[in-house]
């Protein structure tokens, strides 16, 4: 399977991504046919496991999403386990310097780009070389997650590193860091500067910045930032805007409710 983000990126277009913290392959499918370009598991902040990965990678397959997981942590093991299970696309929290954005680059390329083992489990049948062992270096996508103030004073080592698609914002932690409450849609003048400083170093090599945020009206901002990958909340926080809605909807509407 080509990589739908890369063929977005390439024509200079902005991907939509969805998030999924439920550990449901049926809430999969359902955000699967939502219009997203790419969708991705998350394995650090919501309730899913490896096996409900696999489900929610199953439940998509069928649907023209690419499959990406943000990982717990940068640990090589957990890399190449979601890279054998389909992920085309990589997200990892908490890099801080150029030495720890290398150490997941490598983790997630197969020799000789990096030391990641063959056994590509749902993606070929074991230990069969096949086109996916020859394109996946090319084809999977390394974003690391710029969330801190040393990785914000590290930026220029961290984006030189080979094998970058680009870089991820995890607004909360980056304004958390900051001395600022967590949250995602972020207004403060000094957030927007390191997101603009992030953006421009990001075009002048070619990468890629993408960014979480709360919903569509900001998803929308950030893509005239220059972000061309956005995130919008999550399927729990989807469904629970939603409902709130229709249930404030009903409680104004009828004085019975």
């Amino acid at each position: 399977m080509a990589n739908k983000v890369k063929q977005i990126w390439a024509e200079g277009k902005a991907v939509v991504n969805g998030w999924l913290a439920i550990p449901s392959g049926f809430a999969a499918e359902t955000i699967a046919q939502c219009g997203f370009d790419s969708v991705t598991v998350d394995l650090q902040h919501g309730v899913q496991d490896y096996h409900s990965m696999i489900a929610c990678f199953q439940a998509m397959q069928a649907h023209p999403v690419t499959p990406m997981v943000r990982v717990p942590w940068n640990e090589p093991g957990i890399i190449g386990k979601v890279l054998d299970g389909g992920a085309y696309g990589v997200i990892c929290p908490m890099v801080n310097t150029a030495e720890q954005a290398a150490a997941f680059v490598t983790a997630c390329k197969y020799p000789p780009d990096g030391t990641r083992s063959n056994g590509p489990i749902r993606m070929v049948s074991y230990g069969v070389a096949s086109s996916y062992q020859k394109t996946a270096n090319d084809e999977v996508l390394c974003l690391p997650m710029i969330e801190t103030r040393e990785a914000v004073a590290n930026l220029d080592a961290i984006l030189d590193t080979p094998g970058l698609a680009g870089v991820y914002i995890g607004p909360s932690d980056l304004g958390f860091s900051h001395g600022l409450v967590p949250k995602l849609d972020r207004e403060e003048p000094e957030m927007l500067a390191i997101y603009d400083r992030i953006i421009a170093a990001c075009d002048a090599r070619g990468l890629k910045a993408g960014i979480h945020t709360g919903g569509a009206a900001y998803a929308v901002r950030a893509i005239g930032m220059g972000f061309r990958l956005v995130t919008i909340a999550n399927d729990s926080s989807l469904m629970a805007m939603a409902a709130r809605t229709a249930v404030a909807s009903i409680r104004h509407e009828s004085p019975l409710a």
